[in-house]
């Protein structure tokens, strides 16, 4: 058995055992694979669950990087995800805290760096389908989500000249930069931009033209959604009744396709859930609050002079840039994280932005159990508690299962 295929199984027989079973002496894995699942999709059911594809869909590109989708910058962004030579120690990679093996996440329930951290490690597949970057939404594209670790003294502590240094001294390296830059063009640059800061900027948008290009891969949920669309009743057949059961209840009583929408499970916005934002005496993490003040501050936003301009003939309603221009702090996001894709969620425990729920048992319980006096006096009207019976748990942790990915064999494999 492969390590990941045991992790799977582990984190499986973890969350079932965690439910308590509603008959006793019967299983509960055992009855929610008996149990029938129930009466055919009504139409609105059927409308609800095509919206959450086809998978996958369009690649986007990353907003204010002339280097998005040209294979030299993502082959260039690729190495430059695996070099420690550009922390400030030499030591830590941007894998080192987003291993693939792990769905580019680190296994622990805050990262560590130079120093801890107070946030969960996010994935990384399928951002480019998001508006926002990190927890708190505090980057408006990839590359600059990707230059603010590199810079932080307390995830990589590099150096504008440390990550020039590396790249000139590396052959590859400095051929894939002048390969992209040659594709691209010149790029956006502030007057007085010194050449170390320049390839600073290069090397994250770069690193930001590669994570655009991941994709999670298929899954049964997309088998069945697939299915669905051209109303293959045998291929219907084959996606778990379990599973079944827990999408009808996803995408109705439990109300969860109110904010993991689309062929992502994500709308890509920020809600307060009901997470502590305490991290010690006396720490208090803001979330979105924090982070709309440091994406308006940053240098290597959308609006700065670092992003490269949109295609020409562009409408003006359609320029990335307007994101950022026209949005508007306020008390409320005090508290708010920003809606996590559900793809591959198996691989990526724990969960919420500190890492404090375990398995996707505890984030089922949350929700089921979820205090609406800790939400904002203006708060999250779609959050009430779900109340689950011990079966309906289960049938919704099977349907979260099955956004697991399926890979094909001939896939290629990060290593």
């Amino acid at each position: 058995m492969s390590p990941r295929a045991g992790r799977l199984l582990l984190a499986m027989a973890m969350a079932l055992t965690s439910l308590a079973p509603a008959l006793p002496g019967i299983p509960l894995l055992a009855r929610a694979g008996t149990e029938p699942p129930g009466p055919p999709l009504s139409p609105a059911e059927r409308a609800q669950v095509l919206s959450h594809g086809p998978w996958p869909g369009p690649t986007p590109g990353d907003p204010g990087n002339r280097f998005s989708g040209l294979a030299p910058a993502q082959a260039l962004g690729r190495l430059l995800f695996d070099e420690p030579a550009l922390s400030g120690d030499g030591r830590l990679a941007c894998r080192s805290c987003h291993d693939p093996a792990r769905g580019f996440t680190d296994g622990l329930p805050t990262a560590q760096g130079v120093a801890p951290l107070a946030r969960n490690t996010q994935g990384l597949n399928d951002l480019a389908l998001q508006r926002w970057f990190g927890w708190d939404g505090g980057s408006d594209s990839l590359w600059a989500a990707s230059l603010r670790p590199l810079l932080d003294p307390r995830e990589m502590g590099a150096t504008a000249a440390g990550v020039a240094r590396a790249i000139r001294e590396r052959p590859a390296l400095a051929e894939l930069l002048a390969r992209a830059r040659a594709a691209a063009g010149p790029g956006a640059l502030p007057p007085g931009t010194r050449p170390d800061e320049a390839d600073l900027v290069d090397a994250a948008k770069a690193i930001g033209a590669w994570l655009a290009s991941l994709r999670s891969p298929r899954t049964a949920f997309d088998d069945f959604r697939d299915a669905l669309a051209r109303d293959d009743q045998a291929a219907m057949a084959r996606y778990p009744a379990a599973a079944l059961r827990g999408l009808r209840l996803f995408i109705g009583e439990g109300r969860c396709h109110l904010c993991h929408v689309g062929p992502a499970f994500s709308n890509g916005e920020f809600h307060d859930i009901g997470m502590p934002f305490m991290t010690g005496p006396g720490q208090v993490d803001p979330g979105r609050h924090a982070g709309l003040r440091r994406l308006l501050a940053d240098r290597h936003n959308l609006i700065g002079g670092f992003a490269d301009p949109p295609p020409p003939g562009m409408p003006p309603e359609r320029d990335p840039a307007l994101k950022t221009r026209t949005v508007n702090p306020q008390h409320r996001n005090f508290g708010e994280w920003r809606t996590p894709s559900l793809r591959g969620l198996s691989a990526s425990a724990p969960y919420m932005h500190d890492g404090r729920l375990p398995s996707l048992a505890a984030v089922i319980d949350h929700y089921d159990r979820i205090d609406t006096e800790r939400l904002h006096a203006d708060g999250e009207s779609l959050l009430r508690p779900l109340r689950l019976s011990p079966a309906q748990r289960a049938d919704l942790l099977a349907f979260l299962l099955s956004l697991d990915p399926q890979p094909s064999p001939n896939a290629p494999r990060l290593r």
